[in-house]
């Protein structure tokens, strides 16, 4: 979604038009989600997560300042949502059952089921920092500044920590 229509979408919502909020919902919820699992690695959690996100959107829409990009500005949020959760959990519980992440659309051939087990085989060899990097560049479409603002780390060290994690996906591939 262009910064255009996201603005007209957040005003939409400011007028408690929930035709915005869907149309961001459609856009992002994919993104958002992929984000938030790869914080909390629990596909009910980041589910939840998920879901808290769209109305805490709806509460803060207000608070979207224009120019300043908006899928930097919803992913800060749902990281910051999704340490939040990750924090209460574990005070709540000392030990975190780690699932599967869920695929966002049916394997319609034995291909797409191959290449997403490959795909999920590749990330899971690189550190957690360098798979929350990825995720933010290729599924967030964010800068590598934007990703430096998010994970508070230098841009050059972010730029880096991408390049080795692309290197790593590159030779597990061959």
């Amino acid at each position: 979604m262009e910064e255009m229509l996201f603005r007209k979408n957040i005003s939409r919502i400011i007028q408690n038009d929930k035709e915005g909020l869907r149309q961001i919902y459609e856009d992002y919820c994919p993104m958002i989600y992929s984000v938030v699992w790869e914080i909390l690695h629990n596909r009910e959690d980041a589910e939840d997560v998920t879901s808290e996100f769209f109305i805490r959107l709806w509460e803060i829409a207000d608070t979207y300042h224009p120019g300043k990009g908006h899928r930097g500005w919803m992913l800060t949020i749902a990281h910051h949502m999704a340490i939040d959760c990750l924090r209460k959990k574990k005070r709540e519980i000392l030990t975190e059952d780690i699932e599967e992440p869920p695929y966002f659309g049916q394997a319609s051939s034995e291909e797409q089921l191959c290449h997403k087990i490959s795909l999920e085989q590749a990330m899971s060899g690189l550190n957690k920092e360098d798979r929350q990097i990825v995720n933010l560049k290729i599924m967030g479409e964010l800068t590598f500044r934007e990703i430096a603002a998010i994970l508070k780390k230098p841009q050059g060290t972010v730029a880096w920590c991408y390049q080795r994690a692309i290197r790593k996906l590159r030779e597990v591939q061959l």
